[in-house]
């Protein structure tokens, strides 16, 4: 098994991870193999797999070589990049040397690559996926054509400590209440934001609870808005939210966050709020818990909406997935390969390994989560709350990427509001659709 490690930031993934302490939760169950194809051979099988989440490096080999004791004749490739992942990605689509297992991001990306991808629908890891997840890996027609890499969950993350020790006993969910926080942080020297503006990828995450909030203001869902943009048909001038309470958001977090915004990347952000620099984090999710433990093991970590308006009730976490791995249709290994998706999603090592090995937020039913902070937070908060819509899934990460690059050139000075609203606007007109 090869691991080729390049340096960089996929587009939705924190990158922060660690899994060198993951220990496999025990061999696969007796009947484990029972869900790979009866038809299967024993014949020796190599199975490529190319990915784009070096954070799993360690997770994947871990299932690789727990999958070896049920399949002993099937031999997975591991190959995992992330600088240039999607440009090399096309390539090797173009060039007709399509890996058997790739990355892409879910959402729009589900139909943009389907002419490559294998249907899914009636296998049983699309019975075993929760049903916001198999929505975030279904295409227009309908067809399961994703597999999610992982749960996910999109917050600010707070430290709890901090915010106790400015005197704040609620968490803020109206823009007033934010800055309330923030003036209270200040009065006891706490900076309020670690930002990682550096990232093109982090504003898609902060971008996307303004999306929602506007959906709702304007009586609509977050996939038809999104989509009227994409199609021109709407403009930030018709959503206060995005045109006002979006910008001032991000001019709030650099005039009260972390010195020199534009060179801090992830593990920067990281770094910053781990070590107590910082009392929240913006554009991250839950993917960052184990990196931010690894620096301070006893921080206690607090998650909550983005506080985008006067309305309280807008400020809500954001859950689903947003990584999907994809089975090359005309792969000549694709039965076997779907054999072992298979196996994973529906056996108990799977059950057990999104927990207790990759320690990610499950995607699948009837799994346990992770012994982390944010995920018993997040299943807390929506016990009583719901979530808000992964809007990021209804536009491409080509649109994501201009967005970040956009919003860098506004936070320097190089573009006005103004300016930055209309190129946001063209490029999700360009962008934002396959289509």
């Amino acid at each position: 098994m090869s691991a080729v490690m390049m340096a960089g930031l996929l587009a939705a993934c924190g990158g922060n991870g660690d899994n060198n302490n993951a220990a496999s939760t025990g061999s696969a169950s007796a009947g484990a193999s029972a869900s790979a194809s009866a038809g299967s051979s024993d014949k020796p099988v190599t199975i490529n797999m190319f990915t784009a989440s070096p954070e799993y490096t360690d997770a994947f080999n871990a299932y690789i070589a727990e999958y070896k004791k049920v399949k002993p004749n099937v031999t997975i490739n591991l190959e995992i990049m992330q600088a240039d992942y999607n440009t090399v990605l096309k390539s090797r689509i173009a060039s007709g040397n399509t890996p058997d297992v790739f990355q892409t991001t879910a959402g729009g990306d589900i139909d943009t690559f389907a002419e490559y991808s294998a249907d899914l629908t009636n296998e049983p890891l699309a019975a075993a996926m929760t049903d916001a997840v198999r929505a975030n890996m279904t295409s227009t027609d309908g067809k399961v054509l994703g597999l999610p890499v992982k749960g996910n969950l999109f917050s600010l993350i707070y430290n709890k400590k901090l915010f106790e020790e400015a005197g704040i006993t609620e968490v803020p969910k109206t823009t007033a209440q934010l800055d309330d926080a923030i003036a209270k942080l200040e009065a006891k020297g706490i900076t309020p934001f670690a930002n990682a503006y550096k990232e093109w990828w982090t504003w898609k995450h902060v971008f996307q609870h303004f999306v929602d909030a506007a959906a709702q203001d304007a009586g609509t869902d977050a996939k038809t808005l999104v989509a009227d943009f994409i199609a021109g048909k709407t403009t930030f001038k018709d959503h206060p939210v995005l045109e006002n309470n979006f910008f001032s958001f991000v001019d709030t977090t650099i005039k009260h966050g972390t010195d020199k915004p534009l060179e801090r990347d992830s593990n920067a952000e990281v770094g910053d709020f781990a070590a107590g620099k910082a009392a929240i984090m913006t554009g991250k999710g839950a993917w960052d818990e184990e990196a931010i433990e690894k620096i301070t093991p006893d921080i206690q970590i607090g998650i909550m909406g983005y506080p985008v308006s006067d309305k309280a009730e807008q400020s809500v976490i954001i859950t689903g997935a947003d990584q999907a791995l994809r089975i090359n249709k005309d792969s000549k290994v694709a039965r076997e390969t779907t054999d072992f998706f298979n196996w994973l999603y529906t056996s108990e090592y799977g059950k057990g390994w999104f927990s207790n090995v990759a320690k990610v937020i499950p995607p699948i039913k009837d799994a346990p989560l992770p012994d982390l902070q944010m995920p018993k937070a997040m299943d807390e908060i929506l016990k009583t709350d719901k979530s808000g819509d992964l809007s990021v899934n209804y536009s491409l990460d080509t649109f994501h990427q201009k967005f970040g690059e956009i919003m860098q050139a506004y936070v320097g000075g190089s573009k006005k509001k103004d300016q930055a609203i209309t190129e946001i606007q063209q490029a999700w007109i360009q962008l934002g659709s396959a289509e």
